[in-house]
């Protein structure tokens, strides 16, 4: 902050209002009347904060709201002290709340979104799990009150890790419906590559780095087991475009932790894919081929290049569309035809519509919904009864 007067002649020194620490971050800052709000994630929770300046400096104060959510301040004005947030959480769709920014102003909600599943039974918990250098990573799981600590839950687990894109709590109808309401747990896991605690969080991750993504989300997997919530033979994973690449890692490295992987409209070739579509602009994220050290790397990493012929693999569930022209069809087509080549089990589907987003319209998000949610459930929970 600085006076307006000393901002107009180009000659300030900026006061410190806010300073996040290693496990924080700043997702977005506005200004009201008299104060300064802002949403800042702490461990990847979501908070609504409000500074204010007076005698003694700035100070701030929590705005008492949902936990275990994602937080957004959807809109503020200069001419009052009013505010609006919108908070959105795994069990409840998204709620705006409205408050006084003032000392002393409580939120209160005003407007909700309709609910799509019955939460009534399910609990949400954060855990931490700790990645092979030390580093403690968050995962939020979303599971039933009286969840048996045996190890058979039936569980879905996604991460992205990659591009400083930072996952934080989302409210889905189809995991909740299909999933949650049917008694299975699901599994967001904030691994390094994300933005989740600032651009130190995604570096930690880029390039010659990208390993220790890897190695968070086993990490993760391995902690759920130990804490018996699921175990091998009831975990299964899912991730798409670079997430997807995250799978086609995991299927590789750790093929004994999962019982299903879905692979999603993914970068599986790392050798050629500046090659293929959209990949050349990725290079400041996963490196080059024509840099020796990169090359070497992504050589280790590579899904497609270390499938190991005759290897003990889960059956992949691998899906693309014929018009991903981000990451292209070819990455998924390839994998396949190594496995099929190999003689390793595999599914495989491609979408002639869409693109890489796979959801053309309603009715070819909802096929591609139940396609992934029916693999889960055959591989997970059986049979249907």
């Amino acid at each position: 902050s600085a006076p307006l007067a000393e901002v107009r002649k180009g000659k300030f020194t900026p006061t410190l209002v806010f300073a996040p620490t290693d496990r924080q971050s700043v997702d977005g800052v506005s200004v009201t009347r008299d104060h300064v709000v802002a949403s800042v994630y702490d461990n990847v929770r979501g908070r609504a904060m409000v500074f204010t300046h007076g005698k003694a400096g700035w100070t701030s104060r929590a705005v008492a709201l949902p936990d275990n959510a994602s937080v957004d301040v959807a809109s503020t004005t200069d001419r009052s002290n009013a505010t609006f947030v919108q908070v959105t959480g795994f069990l409840a769709p998204t709620t705006l709340w409205t408050l006084d920014a003032g000392p002393g102003g409580v939120p209160k909600q005003i407007k909700a979104l309709p609910a799509k599943f019955d939460a009534s039974r399910d609990v949400v918990e954060q855990f931490e799990a700790v990645s092979t250098d030390g580093t403690k990573i968050p995962y939020f799981i979303v599971h039933r009150k009286d969840v048996p600590l045996d190890g058979t839950t039936p569980t879905i687990m996604t991460a992205y890790g990659g591009f400083e894109s930072s996952m934080t709590p989302y409210y889905s109808g189809v995991m909740g419906k299909l999933w949650l309401e049917r008694g299975g747990s699901f599994v967001l896991a904030n691994i390094r590559g994300g933005g989740e605690f600032g651009p130190k969080w995604h570096d930690a991750g880029r390039k010659t780095k990208r390993q220790i993504i890897y190695d968070d989300f086993a990490a993760v997997g391995q902690d759920l087991i130990a804490r018996k919530l699921t175990s091998p033979a009831t975990l299964g994973i899912y991730g798409g475009s670079n997430g997807g690449l995250l799978m086609g890692v995991e299927f590789n490295q750790h093929p004994d932790l999962w019982k299903a992987v879905t692979i999603q409209v993914p970068l599986l070739d790392m050798i050629r894919y500046e090659q293929i579509a959209a990949g050349a602009s990725w290079v400041d994220e996963y490196g080059s081929v024509k840099i020796p050290a990169e090359k070497a790397f992504l050589e280790t990493i590579s899904p497609y290049q270390n499938i190991k012929r005759g290897g003990a693999y889960p059956e992949p569930y691998i899906w693309t569309t014929t018009k991903d022209d981000r990451v292209g069809p070819q990455h998924a087509r390839k994998f396949a035809a190594r496995l099929k080549e190999y003689g390793l089990p595999y599914l495989f589907y491609e979408d002639t519509a869409g693109g890489h987003s796979g959801d053309a319209d309603i009715e070819q998000g909802a096929r591609m919904q139940a396609l992934q949610m029916t693999y889960f459930a055959q591989k997970l929970m059986g049979p249907a009864k």
